[in-house]
């Protein structure tokens, strides 16, 4: 037996202009079996968990380094 899928999520690679996007959300109206596209607007939510994810892997990075040259 198969799953059935409901959705898809897409997430773009930058913020792109509402104005910009407006080829892409209509390209993918015009695949079969998609019934709707909804734009989701940029907020400080995902700056947010941009660089709490970029302070997580700056300071692995650091105690990674830092514990190569004190074994040294």
């Amino acid at each position: 037996m198969t799953d059935r899928i409901n959705y898809l999520t897409v997430a773009l690679e930058r913020d792109i202009r509402d104005d910009d996007v407006e080829p892409l959300i209509t390209a993918i109206k015009m695949l079969r079996g998609v019934r709707a596209v909804k734009a989701n607007v940029a907020d400080g939510t995902g700056w947010t968990a941009e660089a709490r994810v970029r302070a997580a892997l700056q300071k692995k990075l650091w105690d990674t380094l830092h514990d190569d040259w004190s074994a040294a």
